[in-house]
């Protein structure tokens, strides 16, 4: 498995609408691994000066982390490939948790 970010655009998004996007990411996650398609969200991590996020995913490929994120009718403007770098100092559950 890989691990993705989506970078997103949420102009004006209230953090109600946050909250429901990142079920929504969730969800869509839960039904593609259902479905055959491994895909696991991981976090977010949401810039509220610009009004931007960054959603972490695992999966096979880029392909179905655009899949997931169209089926749970949430916007983005990039995904790609990426490097995670967890601190060495973190336990392998307490990396999970954060």
């Amino acid at each position: 498995m890989s691990t993705f970010a989506v970078q997103r655009n949420l102009q004006g998004i209230t953090m109600e609408q946050l909250g429901a996007a990142q079920q929504a990411a969730i969800q869509a996650s839960q039904a593609a691994s259902a479905q055959g398609t491994p895909v696991t969200y991981i976090r977010s991590n949401f810039y509220p000066a610009d009004q931007h996020c960054t959603c972490i995913f695992e999966g096979p490929n880029r392909e179905a982390i655009e899949e997931v994120n169209r089926s749970a009718s949430l916007p983005f403007e990039k995904v790609e490939e990426v490097l995670d770098l967890p601190s060495p100092h973190l336990g392998i559950s307490e990396q999970r948790d954060h």
